[in-house]
């Protein structure tokens, strides 16, 4: 059982993409809470339809219903109003993966208060600038020393932070979460009467990665969680009674794609791996133990995967497997069908929006290519000038909005205007990312606009230059950036990370210039090569190209 197609218009089955582009849309409700509108909704009808299976590296594992997320999801509302959260107030929630994330989110969902995800990676100064920035009324962490020491050491610059809360064993300044939980009964919550929220309220607000400089503070509104059926059942296809794996951890919206909205709506329940680090081994026994039905994770968590020989695991419960996040190498979506089977759909998306393009049932996967626009959104590839590209002219992807912005569309930017107005350019939305359409209409990805190398004339994608350099066997990383240069304007520089069992020798740098020449066209040839032992990243694992550009 799901409720997918109560939020369907004329719900029928697509023949194919050009039909499910054209005639899919969402019936919006009046009021919709996620909260109450789909789990309270399953723990009513359906009490006992599985929702999560939680499990982590010391083999503790949990199975929950929806009549049990329901009900603990309502004793946390009840705990939260106790000490001071409101609707409108803003709540950190550092929690991994810890399956209290689920209680937590829900529960503010219920009350109309504001969630903050936030990944455990954040630093001191990190946490501070969240705080202010969002003016957090809580923080709700799980038991971590490192974790909890760098919460209390920001705490003196964090002024509006009236509360902290742990969950797991008791720490002096804190709120027990499990000495008062059992306190609440979630019959004292009542849904109907105690449903404080309307469509446009702020739900949800996402720190971007920070690629380009600080994060900026992205909200959804109730509706948000609708926008996520194309990603899960169109992108991800997750089926009614499966079970969807997404590797993401809570901190990141790729979490809110993959663990909880679309997922559940479209009758799916999640795995959930809460991994303190990745190992590509353990994650695929994850898959043949549970039985994992769907799963998603980026290219780089696939390219360890198939180090690992996934053909020595019984994965045959696994039906479709997805990706996001980075560049798809056609080799590795190559060596990942030998293994599985399967074919990897790629997609592309922004913390921004649900997912924008993407390859969905009925298409031919061309490996590499983020596919053609989702339904939902009128996506299109522009010039300057706001008309269309034509085939293999690179350009900016633009969402043209026709006065109304598509369920799934951010709201703008929390608490900054001015940031907002910066990408909403009449009535359409930029997304600062550069594509070009082949011949058959899909997309293929450039990168971030401030990315993009001009070079004697030339525009070349760091992407597609990286994911040639990466077929080499030494280079474990690289990030390729543009360094000035008075006869091309810029000339290509690649900043390498080498594997385990290779030095930084000069003959290993020729070796890679002509590894390069016998694979690219000239233009697209690195003129320079550096060794590095690490590439500047953001706390989620992105390569800070601007960092490495200002070293230049």
């Amino acid at each position: 059982m799901n409720f997918y197609k109560d939020f369907v218009q004329d719900e029928t089955v697509y023949t194919d993409y050009e039909d499910l582009k054209k005639n899919f849309k969402l019936k919006i409700p009046a009021n919709f809470n996620f909260a109450y509108d789909i789990v309270d909704r399953y723990a009513q009808t359906v009490p006992s339809k599985l929702a999560m299976v939680w499990c982590d590296d010391t083999l503790e594992s949990h199975h929950f219903t929806f009549s049990q997320i329901s009900e603990r999801s309502k004793q946390t509302a009840e705990f939260l109003k106790l000490h001071g959260i409101k609707k409108g107030d803003t709540v950190m929630l550092i929690l991994r993966r810890r399956y209290e994330f689920w209680f937590f989110l829900l529960a503010l969902h219920r009350i109309g208060a504001i969630a903050v995800p936030a990944t455990n990676q954040l630093l001191t100064k990190d946490i501070e600038y969240r705080t202010n920035a969002a003016e957090i009324k809580m923080i709700v962490s799980y038991e971590d020393d490192e974790v909890q020491t760098r919460i209390e050491s920001a705490l003196k610059n964090s002024p509006t932070v009236k509360n902290i809360v742990t969950v797991g064993k008791n720490r002096d300044g804190w709120l027990s979460y499990y000495d008062e939980i059992e306190n609440f009964k979630a019959e004292d919550f009542d849904s109907e009467s105690d449903r404080p929220t309307k469509n446009s309220d702020t739900m949800l607000v996402y720190f971007t990665s920070g690629t380009s400089g600080n994060p900026k503070m992205v909200q959804h509104n109730f509706t948000y969680p609708l926008g996520h059926i194309v990603t899960a059942k169109y992108w991800q296809n997750v089926m009614d009674g499966g079970l969807h794996l997404s590797v993401a951890e809570t901190g990141w919206a790729k979490a809110m794609w993959g663990k909880i909205y679309g997922q559940w709506i479209c009758g799916s329940a999640v795995m959930v791996y809460d991994m303190t680090t990745f190992s590509p081994s353990k994650t695929i026994e994850i898959i043949s133990k549970y039985r994992v039905t769907t799963f998603c994770a980026p290219p780089t968590t696939f390219r360890f995967m198939v180090k690992a020989d996934i053909k020595k695991y019984d994965l045959s419960a696994l039906k479709h497997i997805v990706t996001a996040g980075e560049a798809l190498p056609p080799e590795l979506y190559e060596k990942v069908y030998d293994a599985t089977g399967l074919e990897m759909h790629e997609a592309f998306g922004q913390t921004e929006t649900t997912v924008l393009a993407g390859n969905f049932p009925g298409m031919k996967i061309k490996p590499g290519s983020m596919g053609k626009p989702a339904p939902g959104y009128d996506l299109e590839i522009v010039r300057p000038d706001g008309t269309r590209c034509p085939p293999n002219e690179e350009g900016s992807i633009v969402l043209h909005l026709h006065g109304q912005r598509p369920t799934g569309l951010f709201s703008g930017y929390y608490k900054n205007e001015e940031q907002t107005k910066k990408v909403f350019n009449g009535d359409d939305y930029y997304t600062g990312d550069v594509a070009y359409y082949d011949e058959d209409g899909y997309i293929w990805f450039i990168g971030r606009k401030d990315d993009v190398i001009k070079t004697s004339g030339y525009r070349v994608s760091p992407f597609e230059v990286e994911s040639v350099l990466l077929l080499h066997p030494a280079i474990l990383e690289c990030a390729v950036t543009g360094v000035p240069d008075e006869k091309r304007g810029q000339a290509i520089k690649a900043t390498v990370v080498l594997n385990k069992g290779f030095e930084p020798t000069k003959e290993l740098k020729l070796e890679l210039f002509e590894f390069m020449k016998s694979k690219t066209a000239a233009y697209k040839h690195p003129r320079i090569i550096e060794f590095v032992e690490s590439l500047p990243k953001t706390i989620s694992g992105k390569i800070r190209r601007v960092e490495l550009r200002e070293k230049n």
